[in-house]
């Protein structure tokens, strides 16, 4: 980085980043974990499956939120020679690191339906919809302090990190307009030109 500078990442963007894989493998797995009757028949291991999504989604988003809203509290202003990674690039970052772990979820899931049909998969959707909760709730509150929350790239580890893990000292801040995510870790929104 040029003259001390550091490179930050959204931090609702790595939050984000694996929740449409989980829940489009979770969608996936409860899809044809539903054709075994399993041990239990498919209406229970349908009504397993609801439960755990709702429990899967509450305790994804509501997890860490102290810890969130205090380094949030913390944050200081990035500094002129900071560089902010492109949206795609931190999403590319936590996938990429995390495709193992995702793939062995998904092959998980679809061998739960064998005992429990469809249950593994509508809880992996559930924590894919905790983790979009979660960004939306980052969202909310980058959106009333008028500041989108940075991390540095040397905090996560090589795989994509935790934005309040451990290792993660502080968060960085930029105006509203800075990057190319929205508040809550979206792709932002261009006006098409007339």
């Amino acid at each position: 980085m040029a003259r001390g500078g550091q490179g930050l990442a959204r931090v609702a963007v790595v939050v984000r980043a694996g929740a449409a894989p989980l829940w489009w493998f979770g969608v996936c797995a409860a899809g044809v974990g539903v054709l075994p009757s399993g041990l239990t028949g498919r209406r229970t291991g349908a009504l397993a499956g609801a439960v755990l999504f709702v429990v899967g989604a509450a305790v994804v988003a509501l997890v860490r939120r102290g810890r969130y809203g205090a380094l949030a509290r913390g944050a200081v202003r990035a500094g002129k020679y900071d560089v902010l990674q492109d949206r795609a690039v931190t999403v590319r970052n936590w996938r990429r690191g995390h495709r193992w772990w995702l793939l062995s979820a998904f092959v998980m899931a679809l061998g739960s339906a064998f005992a429990v049909p469809a249950a593994g998969g509508m809880l992996l959707a559930g924590l894919g919809t905790g983790l979009r909760l979660k960004a939306a709730w980052i969202g909310r509150r980058e959106r009333a302090g008028d500041t989108l929350l940075w991390v540095r790239v040397d905090w996560l580890d090589r795989r994509g990190g935790n934005p309040a893990g451990k290792a993660v000292k502080g968060l960085r801040g930029t105006g509203i307009a800075a990057g190319d995510a929205a508040p809550g870790g979206a792709r932002r929104r261009t006006a098409a030109l007339v």
